[in-house]
């Protein structure tokens, strides 16, 4: 917004006063002091020449210059008496005593009344300094009032300057706030997604690269899931540009500090980026989602399920599957299956475990399920859990048809696989994808094929991609990947398979374009019309490889 005086300019209230013939000496003196900015000694002269059957049109504009001098000596009640029986009447200045008396209300703190008052005013250089008095007046406002009234004055462009000034001060905007950011924006974000800035993907990484007092990537140990995650994404980014692909990687260190993370957002870095990989912990994802919201850049969290808090928004994806799609490819998996309709779930106490548990309760009972008990486990109480079920030594049956575990705790599922060596029951057991790379476990070695595997980005362990990489990866650091590295690599391959110069950088777009798309080392995404990958089979082991149920 343009800063325009919030008063109309002296000499032009000036030329009205003089033009009035013939004006007492009183009133010249009151402009006098006016002009000298004594405010305090214009006001009771101007008061002399308010009563209209005296003075008839020369009231008027006594009536706006004693407002003028009122909100010059800080007097805005004084200054709305003297205004408002003159803003109201159809006469030559009426336009300007709308504008005073709206500056009046607004240093009065009625920014209703001010807000009404502005939308009768018609002369378009009135307007134009109306809308500033506005944005000037409004802009620290709290957004509760913004988005309450935004519907009602989004035509004033002071409101909607001061609105969006409002908004992008806020570190975590609500659902309400986001869509009338949203709508702030208009088309704006999505033409400049279209247009392709250059034929290069820049990539911001944000991840927590202080660990404990270490201060950089090389002090990390390489066990640290963080030291994975980035050595995939670099050795990917690395790959592709050996393949023509140009790829820019920037990477900064959010130190799990809030403060020092706002200050990263402000670098010219993050606003050019086509994509924000990270950062991890949720109050810094929240933070980094809410910037990547207000910025129209895509950001992608790499691991987490937790993503209910991103199912409103535009621009901010989980990589993998959240809570909601997990429950819904299990129970798609049981419907496919003709298993029975008694399920029992056992849960650790992760966020996500405990969140899954109960959206899968809710969910298979709407289905038709029943679920018969749900309990939280954990190393020493798994068994115990499983053998209440009948799931034990001699016992021909289970009371239950399948059972569903929902944990990547390898402590509880290194009981569990003991237990389910010994016993001759057949029950179906659903458990996380991590199971299968639990070094104990030997699913060959069971009586029955209890187990089943539910998605959650699955690796292809047996694809040829896979082989390719994990050789290519073992030349270079001897050693071979993780999965948390190989899930990086994935996500870099992931994004320039849907950013590139052919298909456009809007990576909304790209993914509703499509539905399935195979992934390179992982059994594949669907993003349409979603935040998250939804693609979610249950897997079962056939003759060591993996093949989906439905």
């Amino acid at each position: 917004m343009k800063k325009y005086l919030l008063l109309l300019p002296a000499f032009f209230i000036l030329s009205i006063s003089l033009a009035q013939s013939p004006t007492p000496e009183a009133y010249r003196q009151a402009m006098s002091q006016m002009s000298a900015k004594y405010y305090w000694e214009a006001i009771p002269l101007f008061r002399q020449f308010l009563d209209e059957d005296e003075y008839g049109n020369l009231s008027y504009y006594a009536a706006l210059h004693l407002g003028e001098a009122a909100l010059g000596a800080n007097q805005p009640g004084q200054a709305v008496e003297a205004l408002l029986p003159i803003a109201s009447k159809n006469w030559a200045k009426s336009d300007e005593s709308k504008y005073l008396l709206a500056v009046a209300y607004f240093k009065n703190q009625q920014n209703l009344e001010a807000l009404k008052l502005i939308k009768l005013i018609r002369k378009d250089q009135i307007m134009k300094m109306a809308e500033n008095a506005t944005y000037e007046n409004l802009k620290q406002v709290s957004s509760s009032f913004m988005v309450a009234n935004m519907e009602e004055f989004k035509e004033n462009a002071g409101f909607r300057a001061a609105l969006k000034d409002v908004l992008e001060s806020q570190n975590i905007l609500s659902a309400t706030e986001r869509a009338a950011y949203y709508e702030l924006q208009g088309n704006s974000t999505e033409a400049s997604t279209n247009a392709v800035k250059d034929q290069i993907l820049d990539v911001v990484v944000i991840l927590p690269f202080t660990n404990s007092d270490r201060t950089n990537l090389a002090g990390i140990s390489p066990s640290d899931f963080v030291f994975e995650l980035y050595q995939g994404i670099e050795f990917q980014k690395e790959k592709l540009e050996q393949e023509g692909v140009k790829v820019n990687l920037i990477s900064f260190d959010s130190k799990r500090d809030l403060e020092h993370l706002q200050n990263l957002l402000s670098d010219p870095a993050i606003a050019k980026a086509d994509v924000i990989v990270g950062p991890i912990y949720q109050e810094e994802s929240d933070l980094v989602s809410n910037f990547a919201e207000t910025a129209g850049i895509p950001f992608v969290h790499p691991l987490s399920n937790l993503g209910d808090r991103f199912q409103q928004m535009k621009y901010s994806y989980l990589f993998r599957p959240s809570v909601n799609s997990l429950a819904e490819g299990i129970v798609d998996g049981l419907r496919s299956q003709s298993w029975g309709q008694k399920v029992a779930i056992g849960y650790s106490g992760s966020s996500r475990d405990t969140n899954l548990a109960q959206e899968l309760q809710r969910k298979l009972s709407s289905a038709g399920f029943q679920v018969v008990s749900t309990e939280q486990i954990n190393p020493r109480s798994a068994n115990d859990f499983l053998q209440s079920l009948g799931v034990r030594v001699g016992s021909e049956a289970a009371a239950v048809d399948q059972v569903i575990l929902l944990t990547d705790d390898p402590t509880i599922a290194q009981p569990v696989l003991g237990l389910m060596e010994s016993i001759t029951v057949s029950v179906p057991t659903l458990v996380m994808d991590s199971w299968l790379g639990f070094n104990f476990a030997n699913y060959e070695m069971l009586a029955f094929p209890n187990f089943y595997f539910v998605a959650n980005n699955t690796l292809k362990f047996h694809a040829e991609p896979m082989k390719e990489f994990r050789t290519s990866y073992y030349k270079k650091f001897l050693s071979l990947p993780s999965m948390n590295t190989i899930l990086g690599a994935e996500l870099v391959n992931w994004l320039s398979a849907n950013m590139s110069v052919s298909k456009g950088f809007d990576l909304r777009r790209n993914l509703d374009q499509g539905a399935y798309e195979p992934g390179w080392l992982t059994w594949g995404f669907n993003f349409q019309n979603s935040t998250n990958n939804n693609y979610v089979p249950v897997f079962r082991l056939e003759a060591g490889e993996l093949k989906p149920l439905q």
